[in-house]
């Protein structure tokens, strides 16, 4: 493979390599997803997390009640005043995931060459004999040398955890298999899942709804999260029940790829959702792990080419237990950032991982080390080729912005935006310079009575690579040619400088709106 495959700046120095890493304002341009649960809920925790580098908190609903996380979003709530660094909340729904009930919560113990039955009679025990779990239709799906994973956080790779199942036989609604390692279940629910099996469970789940409708609608999630998305109708759906909730219509859906099934039709998937999550842990069952490389860089190039954000998950499972990743898993977080990775999303790390903060601020260090040597030049010339011509009004003005902040070595980007289209694809053209995106809200009403637009739009910035998000004084208007704008950008500058990231003399390019022309500029900052 030729290096120019790569997105790579060429050639590193060794010297550069033995420098220490320079601390900046921003710890990375690429964002980290954190999971908050039992080791990571306190608001002493959640600032550190916050401090670190996480920029959107993820809400699991595949365990625990909404009570539970309701607590844990109030303390997200006290420390992000406390910190005053934004926080966008994600709501991850439960979707088809077949689980085995332990209601006992006894540890299981299987052994290698041994036999299980799956059952569907969720009143029974579990035992090292029989599993129940919560789906009637598992020995419709299945056939003889099929295979099962079963385990609680689902294959962290750990295999004394999780187990390997071979179907060697269906009775009735039972599945009889073989146990294929010798591992230890422990906790109340695992997660089963059938290799490359279509699962007949709806996408969106009544339990889903109903905690969206409740838990979402309260909060006001700006992601949701769909598990299991297996065709662009799931989106569809998922977004017309968003619809109807009100505040919801804005929230954006990130159609999770797990499956065989999502993976075939990816493109499709990729036109409806406003973001994708690469959801390596089951796609890691579903594809030969030979194979899981090849979905990961292909999948990233499309979400880039398209502008809609893309998350890697599953990168330091070993920090779940220790201070330090493995070498492997540190060169795999770079690699994701290569890649075009817009954020990393982090699970049991976070969730029920000893060391949350650490591992935030280890993955924040390794992203900037990537972004560093990101061949920003080729990826710039890529999408441009593959954006074609003509090129729209709104695409010209933001490659030409990105084009020219390199030029002239611009410190930051600073777009005014309403919508905040426009700074998502400033972003796309991943500039190597930070993009102050200074969210302009606009007033609009029911009749019944005024709301401001604005905080969804700048938190939904906050998983998108490079874009650093500000809101504006709603007194100041988005487009205009009057004094006021002036003053809005002495704001972000002044924003700009007290986060370090703008230095008197600085260039700054910025993109705006006056009247009906969008207008790029280049500012020169005096003392």
């Amino acid at each position: 493979m030729h290096s120019t495959h790569l997105l790579l700046e060429e050639p590193i120095r060794m010297a550069s390599i033995l420098e220490p890493s320079k601390a900046s304002f921003f710890p990375a341009m690429t964002k980290i997803v954190g999971t908050l649960g039992p080791k990571s809920r306190s608001v002493e925790v959640i600032s550190g997390c916050l401090k670190a580098g996480m920029s959107v908190a993820r809400f699991d609903f595949s365990w625990h009640d909404p009570e539970y996380h309701q607590e844990t979003l109030e303390n997200l709530k006290a420390a992000v005043k406390l910190t005053k660094k934004l926080c966008a909340v994600m709501l991850d729904t439960v979707g088809a995931e077949m689980q085995v009930v332990n209601k006992s919560e006894k540890a299981i113990s299987l052994q290698a060459d041994g036999m299980v039955i799956l059952t569907p009679d969720a009143g029974q025990e579990a035992s090292s004999e029989l599993l129940p779990i919560n789906f009637d239709g598992l020995s419709k799906a299945m056939k003889k040398g099929d295979t099962i994973f079963i385990g609680q956080y689902l294959f962290t790779g750990s295999e004394t955890t999780s187990v390997w199942l071979e179907v060697s036989e269906v009775k009735g609604n039972d599945v009889v298999c073989v146990i294929k390692n010798s591992a230890t279940l422990a906790g109340s629910l695992f997660t089963l899942h059938a290799s490359q099996i279509h699962i007949d469970l709806p996408t969106l789940t009544d339990k889903d709804k109903e905690v969206i409708s409740t838990w979402g609608v309260q909060n006001k999630i700006d992601f949701l999260s769909l598990s299991y998305t297996r065709h662009a109708e799931d989106v569809r759906q998922a977004r017309e029940f968003l619809s109807k909730l009100g505040d919801l219509s804005q929230t954006q859906i990130f159609a999770k790829i797990e499956n065989i099934e999502g993976l075939n039709h990816f493109d499709e998937i990729l036109q409806e959702a406003d973001g994708i999550i690469l959801s390596r842990g089951n796609l890691g069952i579903d594809l030969p792990p030979e194979k899981v490389f090849l979905f990961q860089k292909a999948a990233l190039y499309k979400c880039n080419m398209a502008g809609k954000p893309a998350v890697v998950t599953r990168v330091v499972d070993s920090m779940t237990d220790n201070l330090r990743p493995t070498r492997a898993e540190a060169t795999d977080v770079a690699n994701a950032v290569l890649d075009g990775s817009d954020a990393i999303l982090l699970g049991a790390e976070t969730l029920r991982g000893l060391y949350p903060v650490e591992t935030i601020s280890t993955v924040g260090k390794i992203c900037s080390e990537a972004e560093k040597v990101f061949n920003q030049d080729m990826y710039f010339k890529r999408t441009v080729k593959y954006v074609g011509e003509p090129m729209t009004h709104l695409e010209s003005i933001a490659s030409s912005a990105v084009r020219a902040a390199i030029k002239v070595k611009a410190s930051v980007i600073i777009c005014f935006t309403s919508s905040g289209r426009a700074a998502r694809l400033i972003a796309k053209y991943r500039p190597t310079m930070p993009v102050l995106s200074v969210v302009i809200p606009r007033l609009k009403t029911n009749q019944l009575k005024w709301s401001f637009s604005g905080a969804f739009e700048a938190r939904q910035s906050l998983i998108v690579r490079g874009l650093f998000p500000m809101l504006a004084d709603p007194r100041h208007p988005a487009e205009s040619t009057s004094a006021s704008n002036e003053s809005v950008l002495r704001v972000a500058l002044d924003h700009g400088k007290a986060a370090g990231v703008i230095k008197s003399h600085d260039r700054v390019v910025v993109c705006q709106k006056v009247g009906d022309a969008s207008v790029v500029k280049i500012i020169e900052l005096e003392d």
